[in-house]
């Protein structure tokens, strides 16, 4: 029987028909196309539920029908939601070197963060080679507000988008530095678009300081945060300003690794 099916035990409601829609998705993407009997087979549902996935994920685009043979195959849905991992995997691909030289001429540790819902997500980091450096951020969704990375990414949206995003995170208090009033967060975010960079100081962490740059795509949009972080002793608000043209300048030599001429 398939893991699939309408078994004991199983999950129900909208749960369990993600489960089943994905499942879906996997049984065509491994034998490329099935009729609604094969599907229905392989999931262990009755046929009448099987038409109604099949029917739902065709009208996203996620799968579509050979109309003479009545099979089902995926659709270009699924290429474009393909897309933005794809442009994921780029940065972080071409991101690689460019941190490994920063963390020499920095000397601090460095990562790729990109937008994930109202969060920013590490996508690559290499530490720093001193004794006394940033903790294992890869994977972690970390707040857009209080953290170098996010306010880039911030600064950057269309102010409706920011709104959006901000009404669903809010602006909550991690230290005694973080930035809890809109309208300081805005001018943060205005100085950070004014100079190319965003600083952070003890604002997610205490003891931790960032600086960011963005990175933008072929067609200029921004879809990443260059960032390098430390202990605040050491890299104080001086030395973020004497780093941020290097940064900025990996930044630059990331963009134009995706395609952006600007």
């Amino acid at each position: 029987m398939s893991n699939y099916g309408e078994s004991a035990g199983a999950p129900s409601g909208g749960v369990q028909s993600v489960d089943r829609a994905v499942a879906v998705l996997e049984i065509l993407a491994q034998h490329g196309e099935a009729g609604v009997s094969e599907v229905a087979a392989a999931i262990d549902v009755h046929k009448s539920t099987a038409f109604r996935l099949l029917g739902a994920l065709e009208a996203h685009g996620m799968v579509e029908q050979e109309s003479e043979r009545g099979k089902y195959r995926l659709g270009f849905g699924v290429v474009r939601l393909a897309g933005a991992v794809t442009g994921r995997i780029a940065v972080t691909r071409h991101g690689r070197g460019i941190c490994e030289r920063l963390v020499d001429e920095v000397g601090e540790t460095m990562n790729i963060a990109v937008l994930e819902s109202h969060h920013a997500i590490n996508l690559y980091q290499v530490r720093g080679s001193s004794a006394i450096a940033a903790q294992n951020w890869v994977g972690r969704l970390t707040p857009l507000h209080c953290t170098s990375s996010g306010k880039i990414l911030l600064a950057h949206l269309d102010r409706e988008d920011r709104d959006e995003l901000l009404a669903e995170a809010g602006l909550p208090r991690f230290t005694p530095r973080t930035v809890t009033s809109r309208k300081k967060l805005e001018a943060d975010l205005s100085e950070a678009r004014e100079q190319g960079y965003a600083i952070t100081v003890e604002e997610y962490e205490e003891g931790l300081n960032a600086l960011s740059a963005p990175v933008r795509s072929d067609d200029g949009e921004v879809v990443a945060a260059l960032s390098a972080s430390g202990p605040a002793f050491r890299l104080t608000v001086e030395r973020m300003h004497e780093l941020a043209p290097l940064l900025v300048a990996g930044a630059d030599e990331l963009s134009r690794r995706l395609g952006y001429a600007g």
